[in-house]
């Protein structure tokens, strides 16, 4: 009973953060700056429709999700053949290069803050969906290469050669066979990559203008001449949420299955 009265406590802890985000969603700024309110007093919907109706929120989120997808696809479509290679073939420096991969992966974006934004600017990708997505491979490629590894390791070889025996093609095999078993792997590793896509800032605010900012971006240059609109950005804050939540949901049975089987 003890554990379970420590894991009520740890999610309420964990709850307090979100919860006060919404509570001051459906506030306006005097009450959040007057006065300690556990609840809205004056319920409202302003914030939200703030958001809804204007331009510069709207354009922050569709700029989020066009620049999230477009790494998802720049990912996937890189780890899975590279995955396959590092599982199935021995070739000289294979675990080296593997494990620069995920040196990648554990340097801070503040690292290649400088030579993308030199780079970016030399190809004319400045305040681009382009930039950004790209920029987000360098770290989100790594991660899936390695989780992708392990559910291929997980497949026998002989199944690839028993396809082959029965007359499929590679492209057949790969397209037929291999991809449906590493299906909870490719939830994992796009789930994995949508996120990071989704909530990064560094990088997205150095490689953005105003054009295609995301909506991290968007959150730290909304103050105003009557300064931050603390309700607003709560607000935003909470539809931020909206998005991980239903990937969360849309791919919960491949999480499931892909922690329980992977590297992850």
């Amino acid at each position: 009973m003890k554990r379970q009265y420590y894991l009520v406590l740890f999610l309420v802890i964990l709850a307090i953060p979100i919860y006060w985000m919404l509570n001051m969603s459906f506030k306006n700024n005097a009450e959040i700056i007057q006065r300690l309110t556990f609840y809205p007093h004056n319920f409202t919907f302003e914030n939200y429709k703030e958001i809804i109706t204007s331009e510069f929120w709207r354009s922050g989120y569709i700029n989020s999700i066009s620049m999230s997808i477009m790494n998802v696809v720049f990912v996937v479509i890189a780890a899975v053949p590279a995955s396959y290679a590092f599982s199935r073939w021995d070739f000289r420096g294979d675990k080296h290069l593997f494990f620069w991969f995920l040196t990648n992966r554990m340097a801070p974006p503040a690292a290649f803050m400088v030579p993308f934004f030199i780079l970016y600017s030399n190809l004319n990708l400045i305040d681009t969906y382009w930039a950004v997505a790209l920029a987000h491979c360098l770290f989100n490629l790594p991660l899936a290469i390695w989780i992708l590894e392990g559910f291929v390791s997980g497949i026998p070889k002989e199944i690839d050669e028993m396809a082959f025996i029965d007359g499929h093609s590679f492209v057949s095999f790969f397209w037929k066979i291999f991809l449906p078993l590493i299906a909870p792997g490719l939830g994992v590793a796009a789930f994995f990559a949508f996120m990071f896509s989704w909530v990064e800032l560094l990088l997205a605010r150095t490689l953005t203008n105003e054009a295609a900012q995301p909506i991290t971006v968007t959150l730290t240059r909304s103050l105003g001449a009557g300064g931050w609109d603390w309700g607003v950005l709560a607000a935003a804050g909470v539809l931020c949420m909206v998005p991980g939540a239903i990937i969360v949901f849309l791919v919960r049975d491949l999480l499931a299955t892909g922690f329980s089987m992977g590297r992850v």
